[in-house]
């Protein structure tokens, strides 16, 4: 079965960005970094979502994003499907941090249930049929909106949502050219997918 080993982000300081990740979210392996100048402007065609169990852990992974340097794109706030917000990394990069549930069940923690990188696609049958045809395991799917897989063994899990509904679900604007500054780590690789994601084998 398919998976995704880690994720790579292409920052213009490596360093800085590996003190952030570690000061603001914690992550293990499955978040590196690398160095590159490649052009990039706007919304860059994904995003990266924490999941976790319940509002004050939501609120102490965003304070202290933001007291890493992040800033707030949008506000922490409840909706009708729970409690999360949006913050962009200093390299650039948008997290949207979350959770399902609306109130808290016990002390607050930092504990990440789950890691979601959700790539935005122009056509999400299509890119979904792509991923199918390379071995990934499809375990939710709503139409042409979003599409889950199913990767249990993955420490990342990967998901498509149509670029314009994922940029206004981040709160930016779905303009953007240039590099998504970002490489998808797995055994499955070297490909590009259709939005022009690059997959490469992992360094071992």
């Amino acid at each position: 079965m398919a998976s995704i080993a880690s994720v790579t982000l292409e920052v213009a300081d490596p360093t800085a960005a590996e003190h952030f990740y570690a000061a603001a979210f914690g992550l293990g392996p499955e978040l590196r970094v690398r160095a590159s100048e490649a052009p990039t402007t706007g919304f860059r065609g994904f995003t990266l979502s924490l999941t976790v169990s319940q509002p004050s852990t939501v609120d102490s992974l965003v304070d202290s994003a933001l007291a890493a340097g992040a800033s707030s794109v949008k506000p922490v706030k409840k909706s009708f499907w729970g409690y999360g917000g949006v913050v962009q990394a200093p390299d650039g990069t948008l997290w949207k941090i979350a959770t399902s549930a609306k109130k808290d069940k016990g002390p607050a923690t930092r504990e990440i249930d789950r890691f979601v990188l959700l790539l935005g696609a122009e056509d999400v049958l299509a890119s979904k049929q792509f991923y199918v045809d390379r071995g990934f395991t499809v375990g939710k799917s709503f139409g042409r909106k979003y599409v889950e897989f199913d990767t249990p063994s993955s420490p990342v899990t990967l998901a498509l949502y149509g670029r314009r509904a994922l940029a206004k679900d981040a709160g930016v604007p779905p303009d953007g050219t240039g590099s998504h500054r970002i490489v998808l780590d797995s055994d499955n690789g070297p490909f590009s997918d259709p939005d022009g994601f690059e997959w490469e084998k992992p360094s071992h």
